[in-house]
């Protein structure tokens, strides 16, 4: 599909052939969905830890005999029904991610850009880039081709200016093509593409480019 290509401004400077097998591929919600769980699931720490009755500090001794005393039998101050002991069926570290084949999560971003696509939500800059880092010129910017909709920037490389530009702006993100991924291309409402990336995306994702 042929889309126009806009500069800074908002001006049409060219137009360029997006590759179809990216930017016309079937939507998916399934594997969308697929694709975000599995990426939520990653980012889950699963770090979280108590202490059972054997790590808590203490309770060596038997508080009291076993019979005689009129109270109920204990064996230790730190099983789990004593103020400060163990606890019982309370999370350790655990690993919460779920696998996903390469190829599903490439073939879930590439539904992902064509349904962007469609909503004519994908829009396509010769050139991302500012002489000193501001927020104000990129906001300017960003109204200039996205409109008031929020943006995901995405870039070919590192562009520290363009980065800092960006990073108090609430709306808008910027993205190197390497790490395009599901969370983002839902979160934000357009995706304004640098020219350049579109080579790296489309190495990266065209099925029919040898690996």
């Amino acid at each position: 599909m042929e889309v126009e290509v806009v500069n800074m401004k908002g001006k049409v400077v060219r137009s360029v052939e997006l590759p179809a097998a990216i930017f016309e591929a079937p939507v998916r919600k399934d594997l969308m969905h697929q694709a975000l769980v599995y990426q939520q699931a990653g980012a889950h720490l699963g770090t979280h830890k108590t202490k059972g009755r054997g790590e808590v500090r203490g309770g060596g001794r038997k508080p009291w005999k076993q019979k005689g005393t009129g109270r109920a039998r204990q064996g230790s101050t730190r099983s789990p029904q004593w103020r400060g002991g163990g606890k019982v069926h309370t999370p350790v570290p655990r690993d919460y991610s779920v696998k996903m084949p390469r190829q599903m999560r490439q073939a879930a971003l590439r539904s992902a850009l064509s349904a962007k696509l469609s909503d004519k939500a994908v829009v396509v800059v010769d050139r991302i880039a500012l002489a000193k880092a501001s927020t104000a010129a990129m906001l300017q910017a960003l109204q200039a081709v996205a409109g008031s909709e929020s943006a995901l920037v995405v870039l070919s490389e590192r562009n520290e200016i363009v980065e800092r530009s960006t990073r108090n702006l609430t709306r808008a993100k910027t993205l190197r093509a390497g790490y395009l991924n599901m969370r983002d291309l839902f979160k934000y409402e357009k995706v304004v593409l640098a020219l350049p990336a579109l080579d790296q995306i489309r190495e990266w994702l065209d099925p029919g480019r040898a690996e």
